[in-house]
C-alpha cells in the first residue's frame, strides 16, 4: 500500500464524513493489513518515499528503528505510524526543525502536551492559508481553462479523455 493508497483511503474517508475527523484519521492510520514488522524496503514502498528518507528521518531523531540480529533495520507498527504523521507533516510543509523539536516534545512526555498543541495549532493556521492561496490559484487556472474553451469544475475531464461510456 503505497502513499497514494493511503491518500485515497484518506480522501474517500473524507468524502464519506464530509468534514475531516479525528475517527477519519484513526480509521487512516489503522494499520491492521500491515505486518507487526517490515523491512526498510517495504516500509518505503508503503509510503512512497525513498529508503535514503527513511534513514534521513532516523539520523535526524524523527523515528527509532529496531535492527535485527543481522543488523537490518525492522520497523514496527508504532515506528510505522509515526512515520506516516511524520511525511503528512513534511507535505504539508512542517520544516525539518519543527518536526524534530514536535518529536522531542512526544519522546519528553505528557506533560509538554500544551506546547505540542500550539505547534500544531500554528500549522493548521499555515495549512489554511496554503489551502486559500492554492484554491486561488485553481481558480485562475479554472478561469484560463474556461478562457480556451475547456470544461472546468470537479467534473471537468482533459480532451480526449475517455467517459467510460
Amino acid at each position: 500500500m503505497a502513499t497514494d493508497d493511503l491518500m485515497t483511503r484518506a480522501l474517500e474517508t473524507l468524502a464519506e464524513d464530509d468534514l475531516p475527523s479525528v475517527e477519519a484519521i484513526h480509521r487512516l492510520t489503522d494499520l491492521a493489513g500491515v505486518p507487526e514488522s517490515m523491512t526498510i524496503a517495504e516500509v518505503a514502498d508503503v509510503l512512497d518515499i525513498s529508503p535514503h528518507t527513511l534513514r534521513y528521518y532516523e539520523r535526524a531523531g524523527l523515528v527509532e528503528v529496531a535492527r535485527d540480529g543481522n543488523g537490518h533495520r525492522v520497523y514496527d507498527a508504532g515506528a510505522v505510524r509515526r512515520l506516516v504523521f511524520l511525511t503528512r507533516m513534511r507535505l504539508s510543509g512542517m520544516p525539518m526543525r519543527d518536526l524534530q523539536h514536535y518529536v522531542s516534545l512526544v519522546d519528553a512526555g505528557e506533560h509538554t502536551a500544551p506546547e505540542r498543541l500550539d505547534m500544531l495549532l500554528e500549522h493548521r493556521d499555515t495549512i489554511r492559508r496554503r489551502i486559500r492561496e492554492l484554491t486561488l490559484s485553481l481558480t485562475a487556472v479554472e478561469f484560463k481553462i474556461a478562457t480556451y474553451g475547456g470544461s472546468t469544475g470537479p467534473d471537468a475531464r482533459p480532451p480526449g479523455a475517455a467517459t467510460g461510456e
